[in-house]
């Protein structure tokens, strides 16, 4: 969550009659940023995750733990000690700056950041657990003795009717609430302007509340409630098309989405071409890896027929009217739009040759007169196209103090439609008077119940990020199967038992690998790898890829000088591909994790020959070992996810009467044993290896 503006918020009707004004501007602001930066280069990788956490009130007689809504209290205290000289002495070992707390959305919910970047080295990634650890006990050492945070994705008995489930307790208010949600009250959601407003402004151009429906994990003595067993209806263009009468849980506020925590990634690009191929290459693994983390089985109170959240946020902020749903012919408004604004990836944006027409085959309504005018002004079609994307959609919230701006010195106006484009991958423009450069959000993955887990998936994401780079990879394939993906991904276990489309043939000249030594000795690399002679030494892992792709150095700078010389020497930097071949077939998430064992050598196979093409030390290398581990053996089933381990944790509880319903004592063990796996003091070899080590008794400094 970005700063928060303060001014007095406009609601609908009167933001309503200012859209194109807000159209123009910000597409005026982005043409003056697009004018400073489009020829300049940032400071190469610097990269940070976003981490968000529920904070927990126990009350251990009664067996219940409710969600605190002291966040503006917790902030204000966190705010104070992280400006405190002496919590330096506190401060772990590759830590180089005090980490910093946000709001967000429900009033129960932080949000952390390292308060400073982290760059690709493998001495800094190693040292991004440590990192999260130190804002976890931070965060800890300033609650009350019967509070603890907790990275959960869904609170699981939120909403749950007529029943407590936050303190102070809280109540619905169908008539005067922001949402006039039936199930949960004003008083969750987060009190600064913009929140009630979003809510109410989109319930408002809407013309009905949000309507978020998931499918209901049957068990034995399963209870259906009256008129919950209609069709499903989730906000996506393409969901799993359950049959009629399929029993679901319904939610009816923005609460049920936005108030879900997740894992966040943003990578800074070297410049603007290296951040649309990397958004391009990234929209293909965004469904992987939500399969991967899948965290939020249940929801109200009841086990779902689905493991994570992502149709629940794309439901829970559908602002789109009846005529852009298709459900009226088109009459006061201009687009039928296929997608809630929190969605998928429509189209890629790269200006690169492999970049195909035919892989954009999902119907992606275009703002024409944007296009023009990013056209006229010198963009390329598929940026431009992006953006006219983008801007099919209204301002959600406008402040009256901020209708006018100065387009050289603000981008307010184009981060009002930017920021509430919530999908899976986010290209973002360098933020005004900033030596901030283009960046690309990596935005599906769901937070994990230990840091350990949180640190793997961002380090694996951003070595696969270098892999892309360093080898010039290309995983284009057509949209519509990547929409697929994002709905497989959701179904239960789906890491397991769901075939996933992918890529095989990744490399710039397809050649099979008949052999990928994935344990190879790094050597140095050559300091010209296109003027290197033939009896210049390679490492067994570097011949393996056509061409001989050349190894970069740990060097930041010298890495990207590196990495684009060997893209440069390439004798092909537009792949040929193979006839008469599926581009991207059905494979099994540990097929596209871990290869095929012939053609494909999977997506860790392209981190391992990334580390391999670096001069890494032996520790550091089993340091990051340790994470790359976890990921493999998640892939392979050999790890489950966080949805399968709450699920069982759940059903094996002895108050569970095979009924699909969390009560609040099975609630209660299940967060307790949640903190407790996070310290240590719980095994769960299952979910985390044997080998786990957990942040102590306590959590805190």
């Amino acid at each position: 969550m970005g700063l928060l503006a303060l001014g007095t918020p406009l609601d609908w009707d009167e933001t309503k009659p200012l859209a194109e004004h807000i159209r123009y501007h910000g597409i005026s602001q982005f043409l003056k940023t697009w004018d400073r930066w489009k020829d300049n280069t940032g400071k190469g990788l610097l990269w940070g995750d976003e981490i968000e956490y529920m904070v927990a009130s126990f009350h251990d007689e009664e067996k219940k733990v409710l969600l605190s809504l002291r966040q503006t209290e917790i902030l204000t205290k966190l705010q104070s000690v992280t400006l405190d000289p002496a919590l330096d002495k506190y401060k772990p070992a590759g830590c180089n700056a005090i980490p910093t707390f946000h709001p967000e959305y429900g009033r129960y919910m932080l949000e952390s950041t390292p308060g400073f970047p982290f760059s690709g080295t493998p001495s800094s990634l190693v040292s991004v657990e440590a990192d999260m650890r130190f804002r976890r006990q931070i965060i800890r050492s300033h609650l009350k003795k019967h509070e603890l945070p907790i990275t959960i994705t869904a609170w699981p008995r939120l909403g749950v009717s007529n029943a407590i489930f936050t303190d102070p307790e809280t109540y619905p208010d169908p008539e005067s609430s922001s949402s006039k949600s039936n199930y949960v009250g004003q008083l969750l959601t987060n009190p600064h302007a913009r929140f009630p407003t979003l809510t109410a402004n989109i319930r408002q151009r809407r013309g009905s509340k949000v309507d978020i429906r998931v499918p209901l994990f049957i068990d034995e003595n399963t209870t259906i409630p009256e008129g919950m067993n209609a069709s499903i209806s989730n906000g996506h263009a393409t969901p799993a098309k359950p049959e009629p009468g399929t029993p679901y849980i319904h939610m009816d506020a923005m609460a049920f989405g936005m108030g879900c925590c997740c894992l966040q990634i943003t990578f800074q690009a070297w410049n603007v071409d290296e951040a649309r191929k990397v958004y391009d290459a990234l929209v293909p693994i965004a469904p992987i890896m939500l399969a991967l983390t899948a965290a939020s089985p249940a929801f109200r109170g009841q086990l779902a027929d689905v493991d994570a959240r992502w149709n629940v946020i794309a439901a829970s902020v559908d602002d789109r009217t009846e005529e852009e749903r298709g459900l009226k012919p088109l009459k006061n408004d201009k687009y039928r739009i296929p997608k809630s604004r929190y969605d998928s990836v429509s189209l890629y944006l790269s200006n690169d040759e492999r970049n195909k027409p035919e892989y954009h085959d999902v119907e992606a309504p275009i703002n024409a007169d944007v296009r023009k005018r990013l056209l006229d002004h010198g963009l390329d079609d598929k940026l431009a196209s992006h953006i006219a994307h983008l801007f099919i959609r209204d301002p959600l919230v406008q402040f009256s103090e901020t209708i006018d701006q100065d387009d050289e010195l603000s981008m307010d106006h184009f981060e009002n439609i930017q920021s509430t484009n919530w999908q899976t991958i986010r290209f973002k423009p360098p933020p005004v008077n900033s030596p901030i450069g283009w960046r690309v959000e990596f935005r599906s993955m769901e937070v994990q119940l230990t840091d350990f887990e949180n640190a793997a998936f961002s380090i694996f994401i951003v070595l696969l990020t270098r892999a892309i780079i360093s080898f010039d990879l290309n995983f284009y394939m057509p949209i519509s199967k990547v929409d697929k993906n994002m709905q497989r991904a959701q179904e239960r276990s789906a890491s397991t038992s769901q075939s996933f489309f992918f890529r095989k043939h990744v490399f710039p000249q397809d050649k099979p690998l008949s052999r990928f030594d994935l344990n190879s000795r790094p050597v140095s690399p050559p300091n010209n790898p296109s003027s290197r002679s033939s009896s210049t030494p390679v490492s067994p892992i570097n011949s393996t890829f056509p061409n001989g792709f050349a190894a970069a150095s740990s060097s930041s700078s010298n890495q990207h000088q590196r990495e684009n010389s060997s893209r440069s020497s390439s004798s092909c930097s537009t792949p040929i591909e193979p006839e008469n071949i599926d581009e991207s077939p059905e494979m099994s998430i540990d097929e596209i994790i871990n290869g095929d064992g012939e053609n494909f050598p999977g997506l860790m196979g392209l981190v391992n020959a990334y580390l391999n093409s670096l001069n890494v030390d032996v520790c550091t290398k089993c340091d990051l070992r340790r994470y790359l581990d976890l990921i493999k053996y998640r892939a392979k089933g050999q790890l489950v996810t966080p949805a399968v381990w709450i699920r069982r944790f759940i059903t094996s509880h002895p108050a569970y009467k095979r009924d699909s319903v969390v009560s609040d004592e099975i609630n209660y063990d299940l967060i307790r044993a949640m903190d407790e796996i996070e310290r240590g003091v719980r095994p769960a070899p299952e979910l985390l290896g044997k080998d786990y080590v957990g942040s102590g008794p306590t959590g805190c400094l």
